[in-house]
């Protein structure tokens, strides 16, 4: 599996995207704070209740070094799933990343951690720790549905889910559709007549000439 996530490290999300027909796309609104950020590992998933981060430190107990935290509050906004010591703790762990369906704080400090966090916004207020919520179990990130063990990547894009048991034929998709993509793009964009001669194709296609 540490081979299978390495490769889909190396691989674009919109051709893992392709390739999976957008099936397991995260809400759109889940960007990386700074557009370098790129993760690639296994889900270590927490259904948070709205206000409520106790599971999010639960879960870094279970999680191993590279996994990426995944976090679905409901994309509650007003309080934060975590800050900048929530984050601190998930990088000095040495967890891949952390992808939030909800808000972050302490916005500043993150980036200066340089640590990949990718999130819905930011807000002022901060979570509870009462210790509701659970661990490893399926969430939603919008219209992504993840299983604790999926791959996450994710990049300035947005973020995709791989589920596991299909990661050997996603992967082999991606290739071929980024193979695909950089074949055209030598041949298309080579000139301007090769550009014209492209579109006019796919014009008279599209009008069933």
């Amino acid at each position: 599996m540490r081979q299978v996530i390495e490769e889909f490290g190396r691989l674009p999300t919109t051709c893992i995207s392709d390739a999976m027909q957008g099936l397991h796309n995260f809400d759109p609104a889940v960007k990386p704070l700074k557009e370098e950020y790129r993760i690639c590992g296994r889900a270590i998933t927490v259904k948070m209740p709205a206000g409520d981060n106790m599971m999010v430190l639960a879960a870094m107990k279970e999680a191993r070094p590279g996994d990426i935290l995944v976090i679905d509050s409901g994309n509650y906004a007003y309080r934060a799933v975590a800050g900048d010591f929530v984050i601190g703790l998930a990088q000095t762990l040495g967890l891949g990343g952390v992808v939030a369906y909800g808000t972050i704080r302490d916005v500043q400090s993150i980036k200066a951690l340089n640590f990949p966090v990718f999130c819905t916004g930011t807000t002022v207020a901060c979570s509870q720790k009462t210790g509701a919520g659970a661990i490893n179990v399926p969430i939603a990130c919008g219209h992504a549905t993840v299983h604790p063990g999926d791959i996450i990547i994710g990049d300035a894009d947005g973020v995709v889910a791989v589920p596991q048991g299909e990661a050997a034929a996603v992967l082999a998709a991606a290739r071929e559709k980024l193979e695909s993509d950089e074949e055209r793009a030598r041949r298309v964009l080579a000139d301007a007549r090769s550009a014209m001669e492209y579109i006019d194709h796919l014009v008279a296609a599209g009008r069933g000439k």
